[in-house]
């Protein structure tokens, strides 16, 4: 763990600690696995949203592409009686899809990843709405699926599926970004785009893989959501998620600029999000206080990221100064040396 992930964990530790205080409630083990199964829910979606921003880039169609996955993988399993374990598949495969088509745009036609992800958005819960003729998505009375619920949303000894789910995703994708070339090159190109290119690296190939994998977390994390909510309504389902993601990240220590963060940090951030709603929740401060709070959040991460890089540039430039300096001899001690060996000969 970098340092600022152990300020981060200090932090969580904290206001835990005050929210324990301020109300036992939050240490029940109703209110602890419910946000754990949140943690799951959203950190699943934040870090497919790292992948993205790691290259300088940003995904801002996550919210509405929740909506119009969740949509058709209820709609699949629900209505059209698709077997679940051919829907899931699909379902990853589409938001695979959906990943590329904005990878292409982006690195092949060069768009800014802000326009075709903004459209993203409204395309995408346009088409959710459309779909459902504006009406709501979700499971008949009675309707179960024993083997998928308890995949989604079910609980092993206590622990929601969805938290095991993000462990074991955050391990292989922690991996992929800090011990593969791949993801050196993702560094890479979010440090200097221009340079990776003229240093071998196939930078729209790898611009477009991180948009596959942030498609592929989102929709697996939308059908995660579809089985939590149960009952889908396109207009809101999924609104604003993108900022949680996006917030979760920057927290996370993830700079907007590209080329910096850990998968560490990006779940350690979606924890003390939740910690926050959680403390919002019981408080009795109102939910229509959450944006507020999500918007302070990620104008503090921001700041934090902005003055973190300006010492670290400073102690760059002090650090360069003395090593010039230890490397430039002292002018003054040869002249003497030599004059001292002139007299005595």
């Amino acid at each position: 763990m970098i340092k600022k992930d152990l300020g981060l964990l200090l932090l969580i530790v904290v206001v835990g600690i005050v929210v324990a205080i301020i109300n036992p409630r939050f240490l029940l083990p109703i209110n602890l696995a419910n946000t754990a199964n949140l943690i799951g829910l959203f950190g699943i979606l934040s870090i497919g949203q790292a992948y993205v921003i790691i290259t300088g880039g940003i995904e801002l169609s996550v919210g509405s592409l929740v909506a119009l996955l969740g949509v058709l993988f209820v709609d699949f399993v629900a209505v059209q009686d698709m077997p679940w374990m051919l829907a899931l598949p699909l379902i990853l495969v589409l938001g695979a899809a959906i990943g590329a088509i904005h990878g292409w745009l982006i690195t092949r036609l060069n768009l800014q990843p802000f326009v075709v992800t903004l459209c993203g958005l409204l395309i995408y819960r346009g088409a959710a709405r459309f779909y459902t003729a504006d009406g709501t998505a979700g499971f008949a009375f009675g309707q179960n699926f024993p083997d998928l619920e308890f995949l989604t949303a079910g609980r092993l000894y206590g622990v929601p599926s969805t938290f095991i789910a993000l462990v074991i995703i955050s391990v292989v994708m922690w991996v992929v970004l800090h011990r593969s070339v791949f993801g050196r090159y993702l560094y890479a190109i979010g440090k200097n785009e221009e340079a990776a290119r003229y240093s071998g690296i196939r930078t729209g190939r790898m611009v477009m893989s991180a948009y596959i994998i942030c498609g592929l977390l989102t929709a697996l994390a939308a059908i995660y959501f579809a089985m939590y909510t149960r009952s889908i309504s396109p207009a809101s389902h999924g609104q604003f998620y993108e900022l949680y993601a996006i917030a979760a990240a920057v927290l996370g220590g993830f700079s907007l600029r590209g080329g910096e963060g850990s998968i560490v940090g990006v779940v350690l951030g979606t924890v003390l999000l939740q910690e926050l709603q959680n403390l919002v929740n019981l408080l009795g401060i109102p939910s229509s206080l959450n944006f507020a709070v999500m918007g302070g959040v990620i104008l503090i991460g921001v700041l934090i990221d902005q003055q973190w890089n300006a010492i670290r540039a400073q102690r760059r430039l002090v650090s360069a100064a003395r090593q010039t300096e230890a490397r430039v001899p002292d002018e003054g001690k040869l002249p003497v040396v030599a004059n001292q060996d002139q007299v005595g000969g």
